[in-house]
């Protein structure tokens, strides 16, 4: 019973004591335990979203949707963790593979949280009747708000290591912001080559679509559909 008590603190973000959650995740005690359990609640977290994204147009979307979000979290870290984890131990960081993946880790446990903690509101929307460019553009709006906050866990913890424990270059932090750049950037890319996550009402369901255009300019024409919706454009 304790063991399981245990587990659940570990599984869990604790959004209430921020200097005990980054004690938490840079403690190399039980660090194989605690990766293990963020994994887990990731891939929950970004598994309910998904449903969440694709109930928009019906089962098989939904369905689709919960297993696409996992996998993008998971392949977003796996291609861009590595380069970045070679960085920072060339520029002097002291923390352990373990230790990194962790922290790392621990900031897709805030963002997927509060992605979650959105679907009230999204389902809202869906429930009165929002159009397809209104739900994408809530959906690309979330999930832009939530890895800011993410991301702003990973630096915090970056700063605890480096102020608090003194194994973690400053110069580390600044490289970061970079990464969370680039971060972006195959993130926008994967999520392109895995649509669709919302489907569109009326059409058939698709697992994937063709490789045309790009994740920019789907979000602008998601911009032109809200202002001028195509069924009120002359001619449409």
């Amino acid at each position: 019973m304790g063991k399981g008590r245990l587990l659940s603190r570990e599984f869990l973000p604790n959004f209430h004591d921020k200097e005990g959650s980054l004690e938490k995740i840079t403690d190399e005690k039980n660090l194989a335990g605690k990766i293990g359990s963020q994994l887990i609640l990731v891939n929950v977290l970004a598994l309910v979203y998904g449903i969440v994204m694709g109930c928009y147009n019906g089962f098989n979307q939904a369905l689709s949707s919960a297993v696409k979000m996992p996998v993008l979290f998971s392949l977003l870290i796996l291609i861009c963790f590595p380069a970045f984890y070679v960085i920072q131990s060339v520029l002097g960081s002291r923390l352990t593979l373990p230790q990194m993946i962790s922290i790392i880790l621990s900031g897709f446990v805030y963002t997927t949280s509060i992605m979650v903690s959105f679907s009230t509101i999204v389902l809202f929307f869906l429930i009165t009747g929002g159009n397809y460019a209104f739900i994408q553009l809530l959906h690309v709006a979330i999930i832009a708000l939530a890895g800011v906050f993410g991301m702003k866990h990973i630096i915090d913890g970056l700063k605890y290591s480096c102020e608090k424990k003194n194994i973690y270059p400053k110069t580390g932090i600044t490289v970061f912001r970079f990464w969370i750049v680039i971060m972006f950037f195959v993130g926008s890319q994967l999520s392109w080559s895995l649509r669709p996550f919302i489907g569109v009402k009326g059409k058939p369901f698709e697992l994937f679509r063709k490789q045309e255009g790009n994740f920019y300019q789907a979000l602008a024409c998601s911009f032109a559909d809200l202002l001028d919706p195509p069924e009120k454009q002359p001619g449409k």
